[in-house]
C-alpha cells in the first residue's frame, strides 16, 4: 500500500520549510528508515526518513518549494509501481533572437543516428536545460554539453552555467547517458548578468537560514537600546593552569581543556552578582532567570548557530567542555536539534578563532547580554610600575541599557576579569 511522505511537526515556532535536496530520485527502491528528503527550516536542517519499504514512486514538491507542517511531498509505492516526477516549474522568458515570451519546456533532442556525436550530445544537453540556462549559456558562449547538470533528473539549470563560468574545467563531452543520474541538491539560484558596461554581477538568493539570521539581527538592533562596553584580559594565570593540567585533563576525562570552560564559569559567577543580564523584557515586566542556559555562538558554513549549553552552573570544567564538544559538533555536521537551539539566557561568542582583535557583538534577541571573546596577542602592559610582556585579551560586553544600566555592564566585565585572572576563585564563585 503506498506512503506518503509528509512534513512533519518541526518543533517550536517553525511551520514552514524550503526542500533543501531530494536524497532519492522517482523511481529510487528505499528501505525503511532511509533518508529520502532533506528540509531547510529557519533554524536547522531535517531529514525525513522512508516509514515502509518500496519505490519513490512519485515526487511533488521540487527542490526550492516552501512546504508547512502536513503538506505530502511524495509517495513511496510497493516494487514494481511506476514513478513518476513533478513537472519541471515552467519559466517565461524572452528569447535572445525574437524577443518573444516562451515556457521552460524543453524541445527534443536530435535524434537522427547520422548525427555526429559531439552534435547529439549538444542536442541531448540542450533538452534536458531550463530555459534560463540557455539564455545563460548561449550569451557568456558555454557549451551545454560540457555542463552537468544538478537539477531534478540532472536537469541543467542557470546555477550549473554560472559554475562552469566561474570555474571552468576541461571536460570531456560525454557519449554514454548514466545509468542513473545523481540525486537532486539545492540550487544557488544564482544568475549572471552583463551590465550595460560589461561588467558582470552575479545574483544569489537567500536561503531561508540566512534570511532568518538577517531578520533576527534586525529584530536586535531595532528592538533593544545596545551598547558595548570593552576591557581586557590578562591570560597568563589560565595560560600556566592549561599547560599544567591540560594532559591529566585530558587523560582523565577524555576532551581538552580549553578556554571556553574557564569562561563560561567566569560569566555564570558575574551573572550570580548581576542578574539583571540574565534577564529579558516581556511587555513591562523585567523576566530574572535564576537558572543559566549559556549559548555558545558556533560559527558553520551557513552562518552563526548558538546552541545551548543547559543549567551550566551545574556542570565542572570537563561536563562545560564536554557539552561545548557535543553541541559544537551537532553543529558543524548539521544534526542541531530545535531543542539545542532555543531558550539560551545568556550568549558568549568567540571571534578570536578568526583573529578578531575587538568587535561589538549583537544581542541574541530577547537575551539582554552577549560576552565576545577575541584573539590573545602578546602585548606590553605596567605591572607594579614595570613594563611586562603578557598574552592579552579583549573582551567585549553588549547589552540592552533599557534595563541594564552602565554601572551595571561594567561592573559585570570587570567581574568577569577578575574571575578569569585569578581562575582559581571560578571554584568558589562560578
Amino acid at each position: 500500500m503506498p506512503t506518503q511522505i509528509v512534513v512533519p511537526n518541526m518543533g517550536e515556532s517553525v511551520v514552514e520549510a524550503t526542500i533543501a535536496s531530494w536524497l532519492k530520485n522517482a523511481g529510487d527502491a528505499v528501505s525503511a528508515g532511509d533518508e529520502i528528503v532533506e528540509l531547510e527550516t529557519d533554524k536547522v536542517n531535517q531529514v525525513i526518513q522512508a516509514e515502509a519499504d518500496g519505490v519513490l514512486s512519485e515526487i511533488l514538491k521540487q527542490v526550492g518549494d516552501t512546504v508547512g507542517v502536513g503538506d505530502v511531498l511524495g509517495t513511496v509505492g510497493e516494487s514494481g509501481g511506476a514513478a513518476t516526477a513533478a513537472p519541471p516549474v515552467a519559466t517565461e522568458i524572452k528569447t535572445a533572437e525574437t524577443g518573444e515570451s516562451g515556457t521552460g519546456n524543453p524541445s527534443p533532442p536530435n535524434l537522427s543516428p547520422t548525427a555526429p556525436v559531439a552534435q547529439s550530445a549538444t542536442a541531448d544537453a540542450h533538452a534536458v536545460s531550463t530555459p534560463l540556462a540557455k539564455t545563460v549559456a548561449k550569451s557568456e558562449n558555454v557549451d551545454l554539453a560540457t555542463v552537468t547538470g544538478t537539477g531534478t533528473g540532472g536537469r541543467i539549470t542557470a546555477s550549473d552555467v554560472t559554475g562552469k563560468i566561474a570555474a571552468p574545467v576541461v571536460e570531456k563531452a560525454a557519449t554514454v547517458a548514466p545509468a542513473k543520474p545523481a540525486p537532486t541538491v539545492a540550487p544557488v539560484s544564482a544568475v549572471v548578468a552583463a551590465l550595460p558596461s560589461g561588467r558582470p554581477e552575479e545574483r544569489i538568493k537567500m536561503t531561508r537560514r540566512r534570511k532568518t539570521i538577517a531578520a533576527n539581527l534586525m529584530q536586535a538592533t531595532q528592538n533593544t537600546a545596545m551598547l558595548t562596553t570593552f576591557n581586557e584580559v590578562d591570560m597568563t594565570a589560565i595560560m600556566e593552569l592549561r599547560k599544567r593540567r591540560k594532559e591529566t585533563f585530558e587523560k582523565q576525562f577524555g576532551v581538552g581543556l580549553g578556554f571556553m570552560s574557564f569562561f563560561t564559569k567566569a560569566v555564570i559567577g558575574a551573572l550570580k552578582q548581576f542578574p539583571y543580564l540574565n534577564a529579558e523584557i516581556q511587555g513591562d515586566d523585567i523576566v530574572l532567570k535564576r537558572y543559566y542556559d549559556i549559548g555558545i555562538a558556533v560559527g558553520v558554513e551557513e552562518g552563526l548557530v548558538v546552541p545551548v549549553v543547559r543549567d551550566a552552573d551545574t556542570l565542572g570544567f570537563a561536563g562545560i567542555e564536554k557539552k561545548i564538544k557535543e553541541v559544537a559538533g551537532k553543529a558543524q555536521a548539521g544534526t542541531l536539534g530545535i531543542s539545542d537551539l532555543t531558550g539560551g539566557t545568556f550568549t558568549i561568542t568567540n571571534g578570536g578563532v578568526y583573529g578578531s582583535l575587538m568587535s561589538t557583538p549583537i544581542l541574541n534577541y530577547p537575551q539582554v547580554g552577549i560576552l565576545g571573546m577575541h584573539t590573545i596577542q602578546q602585548r606590553v602592559i605596567v605591572i607594579n610600575n614595570e613594563m611586562a610582556i603578557r598574552p592579552m585579551m579583549y573582551i567585549a560586553l553588549s547589552y540592552d541599557h533599557r534595563i541594564v544600566d552602565g554601572g551595571t555592564a561594567v561592573r559585570f566585565l570587570v567581574k568577569v576579569k577578575q574571575l578569569v585572572e585569578d581562575p582559581e576563585t571560578l571554584l568558589l564563585e562560578g
